[in-house]
């Protein structure tokens, strides 16, 4: 019975954890976008700021679910950002998605699954 309650609190810690990578993934558009602005102009500190208050939800959520989870368990997750800013860029940016990008999603997310399973 213990071990069934856990499992959504560990789902539910992990859709937290994954939602605020994604959250952290936008901060990469905010400072794409204000590198394409003229420097030290209106639209270059407004993604500019975009970026810092992104960052700061994004500390927030993280001290938040390092509280409540192994910290193994969330540093394994990280790379999960590289494969939403591949999405981003590709989406937003027109930038190419390579055979050699979706290789090294999957080999991110074979390792981030050998974590987070190692413990069962």
């Amino acid at each position: 019975m213990k071990k069934s309650r856990k499992l959504p609190h560990m789902a539910l810690l992990l859709c937290m954890l994954h939602g605020s990578l994604l959250i952290s993934s936008l901060s990469g558009i905010c400072s794409k976008m204000a590198a394409r602005q003229p420097a030290f102009s209106l639209p270059f500190f407004l993604w500019y700021g975009g970026t810092l208050a992104i960052m700061f939800v994004y500390a927030l959520v993280w001290q938040q679910i390092l509280k409540r989870m192994p910290l193994t368990v969330a540093y394994a997750n990280r790379p999960v950002s590289l494969i939403w800013g591949m999405l981003w860029g590709s989406l937003i940016f027109q930038e190419r998605i390579t055979w050699n990008m979706i290789l090294g999603a999957g080999v991110i997310f074979a390792g981030i699954c050998l974590v987070v399973t190692a413990d069962e």
